[in-house]
Formats: structure tokens, sequence, C-alpha cells
């Protein structure tokens, strides 16, 4: 089932309380921004959270399922993003834990990959070394 307009609009006025939100449409769902990279995905009206190691395990307590996926072969991956605890979507006040959790998630994933690129990732923040002279 794709996701429905109504849902879309829901997750992003919640959200921007804490952060200017925004969706865009890829691979038969939604990603979701807020003030930077992807802090989340919709699939078929669920919301999803990026998670990394160091906030996996507040998922994990409430028992909230990683989003998987079945590719071609067959084969169930998992990806890095978490359902959302159902009071996200009924305050912003409840969104907000969850939403800087993620943004912490997808700004550690950026500033990753920029090092392995050797460079800065979109979203994260510019270094404050001083000017050579």
């Amino acid at each position: 089932m794709p996701n429905t307009p109504d849902f879309i609009a829901h997750v992003l006025e919640l959200m921007r309380p804490t952060a200017p939100a925004s969706a865009r449409a890829m691979f038969g769902g939604h990603g979701i921004y807020a003030g930077g990279p992807i802090v989340a995905i919709v699939i078929d009206d669920i919301l999803y959270f990026k998670s990394d190691d160091v906030n996996r395990g507040e998922f994990a307590a409430l028992a909230l399922e990683p989003f998987v996926y079945r590719t071609k072969a067959g084969v169930i991956s998992a990806m890095s993003y978490c359902r959302a605890p159902d009071d996200a979507l009924e305050s912003p006040q409840a969104m907000r834990r969850w939403l800087r959790s993620a943004q912490g998630a997808a700004l550690r994933s950026a500033s990753a990959r920029a090092a392995r690129a050797g460079g800065r990732a979109k979203g994260a923040p510019k270094s404050r070394a001083p000017a050579k002279r």
C-alpha cells in the first residue's frame, strides 16, 4: 500500500516544532528530512526513524523492530531505521525526543561517511578550525 498524503502531512506537522521537516518520494516510500540529512522513512504509512549503535537500544527497549525488505534474491535485509513508537505520532512533544535521537544518528552516519570519503558530508556541521596564516 502506498503512503497517503494525510499521513505524511501529519508526520511533518508533528516534526516542525522541533526542526524544519520535508518529505521526498523515494523507492516506493518517502524520505523524511529534518534540518539536514534524512532522519526517517515512511513505508506503507509506517514511520521508521534513523538508528545506529548509539540509539538502537532505545528502540529495542520498546521492541520496535527495524525496517526490513526483501531483495530480488529473496533475502531479507534490515536497514538502519526502526519503527517509531505510537506515542511519537500523537503530539509534537512526544515526537521531539525520537526526532532528536534520529537526527543524532543521521549526523553521526553522515560524519562517518565523510570521514571515509575524506571530506565533509552534506548536513554535517562545518569545522571550526582556525584559518591558516
